[in-house]
């Protein structure tokens, strides 16, 4: 059924139930976002696509849109807080980007640039985290880890349908995980695809790093912002 919405002050025509970070790409605005993907599931772990619905502050990836809906998405407080969403994350963690194979092709640096990120406003935390490297086709770099749980609920062992990485514990002490058994029996196209699918440098397929030069890197080329945009018109 189509609606009508109203998006950064132009209405719009859609189809009711599409989730709104997708109807604002097919439109033209640029929602920035680490644990969603475009036809999976909707995760709602990052935030990082907040936008104002009906006065209410919601993840746009949750959001199904109804008839006569409201949207803000560049509005200054907004960008503020996505912005301070970004920087929250490279405060949690160890991310040294100059030294990172996934430099050039993380979607946390990427969405880093869209927003305006320099340095976060927030204390660095610099945790202790451990690398896993038992697993004979994964180098697990959890410095790098920002939860967004796209590895725990997409990567699924192909025989028997279990979860390869779980995030165990809570809060500070939290830390992702692998079944290394269940991990050494991932073929080749699917320890890539994991790899491909982690949006920052903590799941690295082994004897791979670096092998693109600095210019031709994923988002060298071409834009987080145009890619995602691009995608919304194929």
């Amino acid at each position: 059924m189509n609606i009508r919405i109203t998006l950064d002050g132009k209405e719009i025509e859609t189809t009711a139930g599409t989730l709104l970070v997708d109807v604002a790409a097919d439109n033209g605005v640029y929602i920035p976002t680490l644990c969603y993907q475009r036809g999976k599931p909707c995760l709602g772990t990052c935030r990082a696509c907040s936008v104002r619905v009906n006065g209410n502050v919601m993840a746009s990836c949750t959001v199904p849109v109804a008839e006569g809906m409201t949207v803000e998405v560049d509005a200054a407080d907004l960008n503020d807080m996505r912005k301070a969403l970004v920087e929250l994350l490279f405060a949690e963690g160890n991310h040294n980007c100059p030294s990172c194979e996934k430099s050039g092709r993380c979607e946390l640096q990427a969405v880093g640039y869209e927003v305006g990120m320099l340095v976060s406003r927030f204390p660095y935390r610099f945790p202790p985290r451990t690398r896993e490297h038992v697993a004979k086709y994964i180098w697990l770099e959890r410095d790098r880890c920002i939860f967004c749980q796209r590895c725990v609920e997409f990567v699924r062992d192909h025989e028997t349908g279990r979860k390869i990485f779980t995030i165990d514990d809570r809060g500070t002490h939290a830390s992702i995980e692998i079944d290394v058994a269940l991990a050494d029996r991932m073929p080749p196209e699917q320890v890539r695809e994991a790899a491909e699918l982690c949006p920052v440098g903590c799941i690295i397929a082994k004897g791979v790093g670096y092998d693109k030069p600095i210019g031709q890197r994923k988002f060298e080329v071409k834009s987080i912002r145009e890619r995602t945009l691009e995608r919304s018109r194929k």
